[in-house]
């Protein structure tokens, strides 16, 4: 079935887990939205919450014409993806938006996203960079989310999408059930993102980014580089469950890249090796510094060479990390 700008409607559902403190945030930017509000209900699922989620959430129930406020009581599926089926579950509209209830978005949001579905496309993904503060890890945490956003829409480009961001994410409904919903993505207990992209590329579905303007989903960040790492070893433990041609092309591209950056330890003895090491941090810093005024980033030029050399080791540890340590959740 084909939709025209005038059709389409969105259910925006939301999966929360003691998220008491950023609902606020969340609720006045989607007040904002610039999209008609009959054309889009809001669904939001309280995730067991051991907070005030759920009663914070009623409070603001009033201000939408079309809101559903549900708990999470039997799953049909573990952690996140089984909320969220539940909030699919009652989705009324036939195109979904998800998001994160620790997240800020943008004005255009919806509109952004309907202005995209309206070219026919089945999946598509947003951009999602942090809020950008004063500290150094901040900055380091929002430099590796720039460069992962830029390798992911790089990807979607030249038609081997394989991750996303669930903060900002939207789908046919039709082709969320074509695909079984989260029925084939239950490797991982997180991946509900990456994993249902998976599922969509093997079903040959029509996926794009949306890259209009004002159209960026905002969150805040891990406080300390230990969350960070907790975090991206449960996401470099998803990416074990890629499909191979997605594993072969990152593995090739990561591997070069931090070839590029060791070559620097070469240079005593190959001279040479220096012009393929700056050629890597001219590159770098070209894409950085052209994206950063984009996702609301200013990176110094020290931060952006000094982030590079520190984002290749890291992508390493990650990986080892994944391989063989527990992965924890929530």
């Amino acid at each position: 079935m084909e939709f025209t700008h005038s059709d389409i409607s969105f259910s925006v559902i939301i999966a929360a887990k003691n998220e008491e403190e950023n609902l606020e945030n969340l609720f006045l930017s989607l007040e904002r939205q610039t999209y008609p509000k009959d054309k889009f209900e809001i669904i939001f699922v309280d995730d067991n919450s051991e907070d005030g989620t759920f009663v914070t959430a009623q409070k603001y129930a009033d201000r939408f014409s079309n809101f559903k406020l549900i708990k999470a009581e039997h799953k049909r599926f573990p952690a996140k993806k089984g909320a969220l089926d539940l909030g699919i579950a009652l989705a009324q509209f036939p195109f979904l938006l998800f998001t994160d209830a620790d997240c800020t978005l943008q004005c255009n949001w919806i509109k952004a996203f309907s202005n995209k579905f309206d070219q026919n496309f089945d999946l598509l993904l947003g951009f999602a960079p942090f809020t950008f503060q004063k500290t150094f890890a901040n900055h380091f945490f929002c430099f590796e989310n720039l460069r992962t956003t830029v390798l992911t829409l790089a990807a979607t480009r030249v038609g081997v999408p394989y991750s996303g961001a669930s903060r900002s994410l939207g789908i046919k409904k039709e082709s969320f059930v074509k695909l079984g919903g989260y029925s084939k993505t239950l490797q991982s207990l997180g991946g509900d993102d990456d994993l249902l992209i998976r599922e969509a590329v093997k079903n040959k579905c029509k996926i794009g980014f949306v890259e209009e303007k004002e159209s960026l989903v905002f969150s805040n960040v891990q406080n300390s580089f230990s969350d960070y790492f907790v975090q991206k070893r449960r996401h470099t433990a998803t990416s074990f469950h890629y499909l191979l041609r997605h594993k072969l092309v990152l593995g090739f591209w990561h591997l070069l890249n931090i070839l590029a950056v060791d070559s620097v330890l070469l240079i005593p003895f190959f001279p040479e090796a220096g012009f393929i090491f700056l050629s890597k941090m001219f590159c770098d810093y070209f894409v950085v510094y052209s994206f950063q005024k984009k996702f609301n980033y200013k990176f110094s030029f020290g931060e952006i060479f000094f982030f590079q050399i520190l984002y290749e080791c890291f992508l390493v540890f990650h990986f080892l990390s994944a391989k063989f340590f527990k992965v924890r959740w929530k």
